[in-house]
């Protein structure tokens, strides 16, 4: 798919992910963006973008934003806590809202969907873990919807003929708090340099990828593809340890906290603790990582560091 001259729609588009996707399509395209600021920022979303405030599982706000003139949807809304207390109404929520878009996006005819999935979806899988790796056993809620929604694109991808790209992440570190053991660690150590707590025994190790390059994988891969669904793994070839965060996070900062973990190996119920995506696929298509998992991390640190007026997100 061509992306210039396009309307696009990005929901959850105040988010880490959604803000920074838009501003890349900006200003090739005219892109409206439309969260309701439960997770997201308003000062997060590009000044040039068109900006509606609202719950898209109000049937009056899709209604609103997606038209017969928007030629794709990038759905990123999302209840992203993967250890919610909650998790009948964050599989209720996330199921519905992709729900609600594909039925909206296939009552006015707009055909073209980018989904952001998650590596949750593969549950403990060997590593590295390829896109056709089955079967697909995700061990919380949320990595459960993930693979819900994935199917319910699926059957509109095949049943209603659209085009949708499916994106499983890794663990996504770019310059803003929000959920994830980088901007935890900041944010504890800001609060008390002098302990960090760990959930866990540290030892979790997965893939941590740079907001900059998540966001080049996935204009790379709508570009280059076009099958009814075209699903990749986005991600590094290397991992990082949890305690490996704590020594970059607590090496940026200037301190020397002690540790004190809560035990056990894994930091929630429903946490994988070890995670590697495959992305020979992506590499096949012609896109390759070119900052490492711990480069990522670091990176991410110094991102929400040095920007004064960057304050954590706790809503």
């Amino acid at each position: 798919m061509d992306l210039t001259d396009q309307r696009v729609v990005i929901t959850g588009g105040a988010g880490l992910i959604g803000s920074r996707l838009a501003a890349r399509l900006l200003p090739d395209n005219e892109v409206v963006v439309v969260d309701d600021l439960s997770n997201g920022i308003r000062s997060s979303v590009p000044a040039d973008a068109d900006f509606v405030e609202g719950d898209i599982l109000d049937d009056g706000v899709l209604t609103d934003v997606i038209t017969a003139d928007v030629d794709l949807v990038a759905h990123l809304a999302a209840d992203k806590y993967v250890d919610a207390d909650r998790p009948r109404e964050q599989f209720e929520t996330n199921t519905g809202m992709t729900y609600s878009v594909l039925e909206r996006m296939d009552a006015v005819g707009v055909d073209s969907l980018v989904y952001t999935s998650s590596s949750t979806v593969y549950g403990e899988a060997p590593r590295p873990t390829p896109e056709d790796f089955a079967p697909l056993e995700p061990i919380s809620e949320y990595g459960a919807a993930k693979l819900s929604d994935e199917a319910l694109c699926s059957v509109y991808a095949h049943s209603h003929d659209m085009t949708v790209w499916n994106f499983r992440f890794a663990n996504i570190v770019g310059p803003r708090f929000g959920a994830g053991v980088v901007p935890d660690f900041v944010y504890k150590l800001q609060e008390d340099p002098s302990t960090l707590t760990i959930r866990g025994d540290g030892r979790q190790e997965k893939s941590y990828m740079a907001l900059s390059e998540c966001i080049d994988a996935i204009c790379h891969v709508i570009r280059e593809t076009d099958r009814p669904v075209n699903t990749y793994n986005l991600g590094t070839r290397t991992t990082t340890s949890v305690d490996r965060i704590a020594a970059i996070v607590a090496s940026e900062m200037g301190v020397d906290p002690t540790h004190e973990y809560t035990g056990g190996d894994r930091g929630w119920t429903g946490d994988v603790p070890r995670m590697r995506l495959s992305i020979e696929k992506l590499s096949a298509l012609g896109w390759e990582p070119e900052i490492e998992s711990d480069q990522a991390v670091r990176r991410g640190v110094r991102q929400l560091l040095d920007d004064p007026d960057n304050e954590p997100h706790l809503g």
